[in-house]
């Protein structure tokens, strides 16, 4: 099976074709891909506690980290105490941030206008239904329980 064969090696230059594309336009707003995610996932008027942002954009904690920093030096958020949980922190948007996530999702809504404006909204669909699946099956933790490598050709059994 050739890479090009995989379903893995055709999500992955997918998705690093869009990730390419959204940073050319973010660069252009001084922010990045990561940061545009981030400011279309978080609440306009009641912020969005820290420990939301990551599972929603499917990163890890020390990233995320990072890139909220990144962001409070660059004036898009502000940190404050949950007013519940005091514990908590909500991530809220500054009127820079506000106004780089509406250039996000304009962004956003623009390829997705362009691409529904090629492909049939039957194949979205089948997409969508495709992905859902594969989703499904890694997050299930199921797919490798009887999995088996075969051993190398030089190894011997024991």
């Amino acid at each position: 099976m050739t890479p090009e064969e995989t379903v893995d090696y055709n999500i992955k230059v997918a998705w690093h074709a869009i990730s390419r594309m959204y940073n050319t336009q973010a660069a252009k707003h001084d922010i990045t891909t990561s940061i545009g995610f981030v400011l279309l996932n978080i609440d306009q008027e009641n912020g969005t506690p820290a420990t939301k942002i990551a599972p929603l954009l499917g990163l890890e904690t020390r990233s995320l980290t990072r890139i909220l920093r990144s962001m409070e030096e660059k004036g898009l958020i502000y940190k404050q105490a949950d007013t519940q949980d005091k514990r908590s922190v909500r991530i809220f948007l500054t009127e820079e941030g506000l106004r780089g996530k509406e250039i996000s999702r304009q962004t956003v809504r623009h390829f997705n206008l362009k691409v529904r404006e090629k492909i049939p909204q039957n194949e979205l669909n089948v997409f969508f239904k495709v992905v859902a699946q594969i989703t499904g099956m890694i997050e299930s933790k199921t797919l490798y329980e009887d999995f088996k490598p075969k051993p190398l050709r030089s190894e011997s059994p024991a």
